[in-house]
Parts: C-alpha cells; structure tokens; sequence
C-alpha cells in the first residue's frame, strides 16, 4: 500500500494505471475509519483494479472552528485498517497541499441541492464539499467512486455535479451501515458519551415510525407525523434540525404523487450532530 501526499506524486501514480486501461476506484473519507467506510473500500475493491482511498478533514466544509477542531483523528489506525483491506494508494494530503492559498478560491456550487436541509442548516458546508470532491476526483481521475447513503443529500450534490460537469465517473451510493441497534455509524459516534450513545438509535426508532405511516399511506398527515416525531425527539433530550419527507431525486418537500421518497433527519444530541435517512419507494 502506497501512502502519498502530494498531488503530483499522486497522479504520477495513477498514470501508471491508467497507460494499461486498468479500472481506478476512489473511495473519499475524512478519516476515523469504521466498518461502514471498510464496507465502501470493499464495493470500491470489487468494482476496480486500484483502489484509492483519500483521508482529508476538509476544513472547508466546516462551517464551525469546533467542529473542525473536535473531529477525530485516528491516521495510524486509519492507515492499519486500509493495509488490512487491500488498498492501493492511500492519499492524505495536508490542507496546505488542498488550498496552496488558504481556502476556497475557486468554488463549486450545486445551488439547487445545497441550499436545501443540512445546507440551510450549515451554510456553506456543501460548497467546500463539492469543491474538495471535484479537487479530488481531478486529481485521481477515478473511473468510479463510492459514497455511503448515510449522507444522502451529499450523494445527491455530487451525483448532480458529475452530470452538470460531464466528469466521465461513475457514482456508486451504498447503502448505510449500521450498529446492531440501528445507529447509522459515523465518525462522529465517538464523541458521544455512554449515555447519549444509549439514546442515539432513538433517531432511527423515530424514522421507521414516519415510515410506517408514509408507507400505510397517510399523506394528508405528514406533517402532523413530522412533529410528532420531533417531539418524541425534543423530550428525549435531541435537539432536532429537520426530519422531512421529501421527494428522493429533487429532495423537495414529497407530494402525493411522488413514489420515490427519502426520509431525512438531522438531530443534535450533546453537541454532536447525527443524520440518517430512511428510502421508501411506494408502489
């Protein structure tokens, strides 16, 4: 496994892939591996003759200096996990390698999507999402990546991004990974304390219960089901964001003839922010 962080050694790297047409997999992490990346290294595997994993906390995604500085980093491990697993080429880059100036300069914006939920609660988070990830996948080239649905929204973004730009890379969603009492597992599972770690799966709970009633086709009463969830929720000690039934390609607000739904939930608990979402397709 070749550890790499610059670019230039990097792209020297996939070049030697890419002269004898062999398949690049890009699997993008900001690191604190956990079963449900290792899941994505694996599709990434299955699918390609190279697999790329990049570990990058992407400060441009951040839109608060805690957050950033809270979030956990675990390179050794990381790097042990991936050695485990396979992987080709690990790209860990620091930020000074990403933003020769800074910051953003250039931006990439996905108006219509990131505007919308999670981007109306955390501004400015997924233009330094859809920037780092066109960076990335200019500077691997990668015939495929693979991003977990557990960030659903995220997926969308750089599903639209792909198409509006014309990058000749197939997006691979996979589906979420989850601890045997629902949780979504997350990077961000580890700041939890003992206690709120007992209480996080209530997130999931409260989704499966929309879904009953979207599923027993209650449409009228989607709203009222929306804040009784909430509720439940807010009594529990989380501090909900949103939890939506939306329309699962446009992630508007879901209308009655919409059959192709998405769930989405954003909630803190402490000050840890957890999402999940729940796919439902109507018949």
């Amino acid at each position: 496994m070749r550890v790499i962080k610059t670019i230039t050694e990097l792209r020297d790297t996939i070049k030697t892939y890419k002269n004898t047409n062999r398949c690049v997999g890009l699997v993008p992490t900001m690191g604190n591996l956990h079963s449900g990346h290792l899941d994505l290294v694996t599709k990434a595997s299955t699918r390609s003759d190279c697999t790329v994993v990049s570990i990058f906390v992407n400060p441009t995604q951040f839109d608060k200096a805690d957050d950033l500085k809270a979030y956990p980093r675990t390179m050794e491990e990381d790097l042990s996990k991936l050695e485990k697993a396979g992987v080709d080429v690990v790209f860990c880059p620091e930020p000074k390698e990403m933003y020769p100036h800074g910051g953003l300069v250039t931006e990439v914006d996905v108006p219509k999507v990131s505007n919308l939920h999670e981007g109306a609660a955390r501004p400015g988070h997924f233009l330094g999402v859809a920037t780092v990830v066109c960076k990335l996948f200019n500077i691997v080239s990668p015939d495929l990546a693979i991003f977990g649905q557990k960030d659903f929204q995220q997926l969308s973004l750089i599903r639209q991004m792909v198409a509006d730009l014309d990058m000749p890379i197939e997006i691979i969603g996979a589906p979420t990974i989850r601890e045997d009492d629902g949780l979504a597992m997350s990077s961000r599972n580890s700041r939890l304390s003992s206690e709120q770690r007992k209480l996080a799966p209530e997130i999931y709970k409260a989704l499966k219960k929309l879904e009953k009633r979207v599923v027993e086709g209650h449409f009228d009463d989607y709203v009222n089901a929306q804040n009784e969830v909430i509720k439940d929720l807010t009594e529990l000690g989380f501090r909900p964001d949103y939890i939506l039934v939306c329309n699962a390609r446009t992630l508007q607000t879901a209308s009655k003839a919409d059959r192709n739904l998405v769930i989405l939930a954003a909630a803190y608990l402490g000050k840890v922010r957890l999402i999940d979402n729940i796919q439902v397709c109507l018949g």
